[in-house]
């Protein structure tokens, strides 16, 4: 029974991007032309600069905790291992709002009470201000919940990928005299990369929609724009389907330049 897909050589054409360009040409042919729904995209679309940063300060911090997680995981280390065992099973349990607000609200007030009762002395002294909590902005227990949250899921990503390189090959860079430093930056990663690359990418679009999650805290998002303007003008539908479509324009972009990446490591790998 010969299986229904079609030869690897024969490029399929991508009706559906051809689908989703269109609709989204038509889209904003209809948003230039309506002045309600202008009026609502020039509003919604000023918080396009936090989102943008919220995902990509997020996910920056979240790949490196991530990756220090992975090795932790790696290591000869027992004590490493569990640490990195524990936290991963802890963190992945806790949904992503659940940890936004306990960041925001309790982890945030109870870090400051530690600091200011480690660095009592100096306050005492005159030598610094004792800190605040609302020194700390909103957006930045946002941007630490989202790097938290994600680095749980990313660390097994990275985990996996490293995994996946032969034990031969890492031999044989042993043999050769290589430092584990050297190991991993010239024969793991580079071989890692292809694998971890593309379950990457899913967390990077997947942060781009979680981001919106950060208006919950009054974050000035694309969400919360959206939020305040429907909230004053009671236009819902006006005001979530420009929020809808501003987000779907990020995600299917996003996916189409990561997919071009994927294609052109696979290659790179094969010249």
């Amino acid at each position: 029974m010969s299986a229904a897909h079609p030869p690897a050589s024969r490029k399929e054409f991508p009706y559906w991007l051809a689908a989703a360009i269109a609709i989204a040409i038509v889209i904003a042919i209809f948003v230039a032309a309506n002045d309600l729904y202008s009026q609502v995209f020039s509003i919604v679309v000023r918080g396009l600069g936090i989102t943008v940063f919220v995902t990509v300060i997020g996910f920056a911090l979240a790949s490196a905790l991530g990756l220090g997680i992975a090795l932790m995981a790696l290591s000869e280390s027992r004590v490493l291992r569990q640490a990195a065992r524990f936290y991963v099973e802890i963190i992945r349990g806790v949904p992503i709002l659940v940890l936004l607000f306990w960041i925001a609200f309790a982890g945030v007030p109870a870090f400051v009470a530690g600091w200011n009762w480690v660095t009592a002395p100096l306050t005492q002294a005159g030598l610094m201000e004792p800190l605040l909590v609302r020194d700390i902005s909103l957006l930045w227990r946002a941007v630490v919940a989202l790097t938290i949250g994600y680095s749980a899921f990313i660390s097994e990503v990275f985990r996996a990928g490293i995994q996946s390189v032969e034990a031969g090959q890492i031999e044989a860079a042993k043999a050769l005299g290589l430092s584990r430093f050297q190991r991993f930056r010239l024969i793991v990663m580079p071989q890692a990369l292809r694998t971890i690359l593309p379950p990457l990418g899913n967390d990077f679009v997947a942060m781009v929609k979680d981001s919106s999650l950060v208006s919950v805290l009054g974050v000035a998002d694309i969400t919360q724009m959206g939020k305040v303007y429907a909230a004053g003008s009671f236009r819902f539908f006006e005001t979530y389907s420009i929020v809808a479509y501003i987000y779907l324009l990020l995600t299917v972009t996003l996916s189409l330049a990561l997919r071009a990446l994927e294609r052109k490591l696979r290659k790179g790998a094969h010249e």
